[in-house]
């Protein structure tokens, strides 16, 4: 694979992103949903995106395996492989709220080492570069802990907000923000939008590039199940959840973890009389 450049990248791979891009915002508003067999949903739009960026990735970078989620769900055999999320945020697409991003990351010993997050509605660009830093339509990012403009938000995803029924006599730490897109769930904290974020159940596209962002700005993670460290070839993560914590610095990390604890805390099961 050639050198990369945060400006973006190699313009055969931004070319791809941008007409991803600009087909999903000529279809918002337009597109009815499909239940999957999950219960979440899915458009006419995910599977064209889903398609094209597989398709595309693989004339690009030829012989690097695709992970994506409407797509292949195995870990690819391949030295170097992509995560793809080709619509993230589904539901708000289908719903008409224009926020949504398409995820992609690029894998090598098993760690993301190139991420790019693309926002169309906002057309922001967000890219990361292992051992170089994260950037923002070509601008770098600083890190979340030397910016000043928080405003006290968190970030719980619609299934991690049933920590607040598990410690309802304990004040949750900060201003709850529920944005129904993981991907931007999580880097909203490496952005400095939010000072931390907590997911239930993330699945490996929902992560794989707010991952890499997160860890160049120097925000500190905490896997509270299974990490997706080190994922073997050929391992099915159609079903695999990675829920985790994220701050924008450490001590935030500590004052959110009892309401981690509490996610990863199991309801009893009934007693049978």
């Amino acid at each position: 694979m050639t050198a990369l450049s945060p400006h973006l990248l190699d313009s055969p791979l931004e070319a791809l992103i941008d007409r991803v891009a600009e087909r999903q915002r000529a279809d918002f508003g337009h597109s009815q949903p499909d239940l999957k067999a999950d219960g979440s949903f899915i458009t006419a739009c995910d599977r064209w995106s889903d398609a094209t960026l597989v398709e595309g990735l693989a004339e690009l970078f030829p012989g690097e395996g695709v992970l994506s989620e409407e797509g292949r769900q195995q870990v690819p055999a391949t030295k170097a492989y992509w995560v793809v999320d080709p619509l993230d945020g589904t539901t708000n697409f289908a719903a008409g709220i224009p926020y949504w991003a398409i995820s992609m990351a690029r894998f090598e010993g098993g760690v993301p080492v190139l991420a790019i997050l693309d926002v169309p509605p906002l057309r922001q660009r967000i890219v990361a570069i292992r051992g170089e830093g994260a950037w923002r339509n070509g601008k770098p990012i600083p890190p979340p802990a030397q910016q000043l403009h928080n405003a006290g938000c968190a970030s719980l995803c619609s299934r991690s907000i049933r920590v607040l029924q598990k410690l309802p006599h304990r004040p949750f730490p900060g201003k709850i923000r529920l944005l129904g897109v993981a991907s931007l769930n999580l880097v909203s904290v490496a952005m400095g939008q939010t000072m931390a974020a907590l997911e239930a159940t993330p699945k490996i596209w929902d992560l794989a590039a707010a991952w890499l962002v997160l860890e160049e700005l120097g925000c500190p993670l905490r896997w509270l199940g299974a990490s997706p460290k080190g994922l073997q070839a050929g391992e099915d993560l159609a079903l695999t959840d990675f829920p985790v914590l994220v701050a924008n610095r450490q001590e935030t990390l500590d004052r959110f973890m009892p309401w981690a604890e509490a996610l990863e805390t199991r309801e009893p099961p009934p007693q049978v009389l």
